[in-house]
């Protein structure tokens, strides 16, 4: 299975909220005037839209209801998508694309509206606007972004003999990937019971995001098999992993409950990891999050708005997208979900800048990660995800995860990732 941001194993779509919700349409092209209007929203996991946020947008237009349909995973948002672009019927007004396979749905511009306005223009970094043009078409309106820290619990390092508050955390954890490794190292001798992370799997994507040309060519031509970071990603990965790792794969019901009993002391975490952290583990008061990450920044996720231009209603889908992804909306999303604003205007606002979260014992984490953005900047390392992305990362995540369960020796399962990946052609 891909790994991608808020994917969970086995998930079915949640059941459909409708929301009447009271708004506008200014129409031209599907509805007009005081006509009344319903608009789909899909989305997945949780996008922080809630009652309360949409509830908003019914007093500034009256005529128009909306309902928004959340499914329980990624790839399920993925397949409902494709199968439905492919009958020419039946998708959301709005739909909401995961960045990892965004690539594949841009090779299909004529699909969807140009999202492009002067409401919008410059709102993100260029990044950010270009993962969402086709061609000369601005398909997708960003929501979030996935600056990378570091989650851990508090508890666990005490135990180790560790520093818990977050400033020393980050100060321990301040180097690249061997840094934490060895860290790491020291945390399982002191024996707790538990392991430095959670998997493999994780660690890598992890990785894998600090390169610009990590499994293809910016043309799309698949390196995967031959650019010997990979393998020895893989390689480095699966060593520490040996002794440090939980050998919990993501989105499984034994790492959800990993969190919540103490099998793991950190995590790779962007700020929408936060609210699958408290989901799985309510109970647990010491979990916490550090200022810092392997090798300086790293971005993992985030997600785009497209509409469909098999609506009836696009003039008014379009105007309700750029909304709910302007700066106002995204910081409310951020507070309610984790989900932090891609929009680069929201990070001086006083409303981000003082964020904080309970739950991470008061973590400030509309500062603490307007700086994770910040690193990634810096590095000026924006990972290339071609067509093919999403299909080898799960392939590498396979390899990964039968290595951890015993099912194979670390030279077998690469030499049938790099089968599985030249199958993929």
């Amino acid at each position: 299975m891909k790994l991608s941001r808020r994917t969970r194993v086995g998930a079915v779509i949640a059941a459909a909220s409708a929301l009447a919700l009271l708004a506008t349409g200014c129409s031209t092209g599907g509805g007009a005037g005081d006509q009344k209007v319903t608009l789909t929203l899909a989305t997945f996991n949780n996008f922080g839209y809630s009652d309360a946020l949409l509830a908003s947008y019914h007093k500034l237009h009256p005529n128009v209801t909306i309902v928004q349909k959340v499914a329980k995973t990624s790839d399920d948002a993925q397949t409902n998508l494709f199968t439905k672009l492919a009958a020419g019927s039946g998708l959301s007004d709005i739909e909401a694309v995961d960045g990892d396979w965004m690539p594949k749905v841009k090779q299909y511009p004529q699909l969807f509206v140009d999202l492009a306005s002067s409401d919008n223009k410059g709102r993100y970094a260029a990044w950010k606007t270009a993962g969402g043009t086709a061609g000369k078409k601005l398909i997708g309106l960003g929501t979030d972004i996935g600056p990378e820290a570091i989650c851990y619990r508090a508890d666990l390092f005490k135990a180790a003999g560790l520093p818990t508050d977050p400033a020393a955390v980050a100060k321990l954890l301040t180097g690249g990937w061997d840094t934490y490794y060895s860290v790491g190292q020291k945390f399982t001798a002191a024996k707790t019971g538990a392991a430095w992370f959670d998997s493999a799997g994780a660690t890598f994507q992890g990785l894998a995001n600090q390169y610009a040309n990590f499994f293809e060519k910016n043309d799309g031509t698949v390196i995967a098999t031959t650019n010997p970071d990979v393998k020895a990603a893989f390689q480095s990965v699966l060593a520490a992993s040996a002794t440090e790792s939980a050998h919990l794969q993501e989105w499984t019901d034994d790492w959800a409950g990993g969190m919540a009993n103490g099998k793991f002391a950190t995590m790779l975490c962007p700020p929408w990891m936060m609210g699958v952290i408290q989901g799985d583990s309510p109970k647990v008061t010491d979990w916490n999050i550090a200022n810092v990450f392997p090798n300086g920044g790293g971005n993992w996720g985030g997600s785009y708005l497209l509409v469909p231009t098999q609506g009836k209603h696009t003039a008014e889908a379009k105007a309700f997208t750029d909304w709910l992804t302007a700066p106002a909306q995204q910081i409310s999303a951020f507070k309610t979900a984790g989900n932090f604003p891609s929009q680069t205007a929201a990070y001086s606002d006083p409303a981000l800048k003082t964020a904080t979260n309970a739950f991470f014992n008061n973590a400030p984490i509309g500062t603490l990660f307007a700086d994770r953005a910040d690193a990634f900047a810096k590095a000026g390392v924006i990972p290339f995800k071609g067509v093919k992305y999403g299909a080898i990362m799960g392939a590498v995540q396979n390899g990964l995860t039968r290595v951890e369960q015993g099912q194979q020796s670390v030279d077998a399962s690469w030499a049938q990732v790099v089968s599985d990946i030249k199958a993929l052609s």
